[in-house]
C-alpha cells in the first residue's frame, strides 16, 4: 500500500482550491458567480447556464463545508473565525489596514474564509501527525 504524506504542498493545494471556490462565488472585482447572476437577473437574461453553474457552486460549497466541519467541528470553526478576526483587528490596530478600505477588508475576509476552509480540510491530517493517531478512514481494507 502506498503511503500518503501530508505536507506543505498538500495544504497549499487545499488552500488554492478553497480560494478558487470562495472567490468564484463572490469577490469585489465583480467577476464572480453572484455578480453574473445579479447582472443577468436585472437584464432578465437568467437561463439554464446560470442554474447549472449555481448547482456546481452549491455542490462545491456543500462538499467543502461538510468535509471541513467534520474535521474541525463547530468549536474549531469558532476558534478559527476568532483567530482570523483578531488577526485582522491586530493589523488594523498596527495601522497596516484601514477600516475605510472596504474592498481591502472584503479581500482579507475572503482570504481568511479560504484559509479557514483549507485548515478544515487539512486538520485531520495535521492532528494525526501531531498525536500519532489514526483516523477510521486510514484502516487498510486490503
Amino acid at each position: 500500500m502506498a503511503t500518503y504524506r501530508f505536507g506543505l504542498k498538500s495544504f497549499l493545494l487545499r488552500l488554492i482550491l478553497s480560494a478558487v471556490l470562495v472567490l468564484l462565488t463572490f469577490n469585489p472585482t465583480k467577476f464572480s458567480y453572484l455578480h453574473w447572476v445579479q447582472r443577468s437577473f436585472v437584464d432578465s437574461r437568467l437561463g439554464p447556464a446560470h442554474a447549472l453553474a449555481g448547482v456546481v457552486v452549491l455542490a462545491g460549497w456543500v462538499i467543502l463545508l461538510r468535509a471541513a466541519s467534520r474535521s474541525l467541528g463547530m468549536g474549531g470553526f469558532l476558534i478559527g473565525a476568532a483567530f482570523f478576526g483578531t488577526l485582522v483587528w491586530f493589523l488594523i490596530s498596527l495601522g497596516w489596514l484601514t477600516i475605510d478600505a472596504r474592498s481591502t477588508i472584503t479581500w482579507i475576509a475572503l482570504i481568511c474564509l479560504s484559509a479557514l476552509m483549507a485548515i478544515g480540510l487539512s486538520w485531520s491530517h495535521v492532528r494525526r501527525r501531531l498525536t500519532g493517531q489514526f483516523d477510521v478512514d486510514d484502516v487498510d481494507r486490503a
